[in-house]
């Protein structure tokens, strides 16, 4: 039987630092899949996850076993991820790798009847990087409007509004291209 993650961060506190691998391996293929989405780039998302995982480390202290260790590390590399990104120029985003039920899920059977993979992975890296985050982490990471304000910072409803600002916006590019 695994313990949990509190449990984990308990014995990583009390000095067995290599514990801190078993939170790691659990948690390392969401990080990264989140961060893929929000970074475009296996590359780009790599280094965020490293960068998460070691600020993860150093400030493990600060983690309160009230919250989710998941979601307190989610919203670690969201931040990494936002600083990745503010390093760039808008232009130089690349477009990210979605998975196509996901993002169809996302804007609904509209969507899913005018995109083409092409178009869709076009369109979904046209979004503000506020958008693709709020896509990113409710259909991709599939999680709650509450987790998501958690990870964010942002409250539910604002949360709610980005999802549907996010989805509407991606209608109206696919719209866009197609009629174009």
């Amino acid at each position: 039987m695994t313990p949990p993650d509190s449990a984990v961060v308990r014995r990583v506190l009390a000095g067995d630092t290599d514990a801190f691998a078993i939170l790691v391996e659990r948690h390392h293929a969401r990080c990264l899949r989140l961060a893929a989405h929000l970074l475009g780039a296996r590359d780009d998302a790599d280094d965020a996850v490293q960068e998460a995982f070691l600020r993860a480390y150093r400030h493990l202290a600060r983690y309160e076993e009230r919250e989710r260790f998941a979601g307190w590390l989610l919203r670690i590399v969201v931040n990494e991820c936002r600083t990745a990104l503010g390093r760039r120029r808008r232009d130089e985003v690349r477009r990210p790798e979605w998975e196509r039920e996901a993002a169809f899920a996302a804007c609904g059977d509209e969507a899913e009847r005018l995109a083409q993979g092409e178009e869709l992975s076009r369109a979904l890296g046209r979004l503000c990087a506020e958008q693709r985050e709020a896509i990113a982490l409710r259909f991709g990471e599939e999680l709650s409007y509450d987790e998501m304000a958690a990870v964010t910072g942002a409250g539910v409803s604002a949360m709610k509004m980005r999802v549907r600002r996010a989805c509407a916006r991606l209608r109206a590019l696919l719209t866009e291209v197609h009629h174009a």
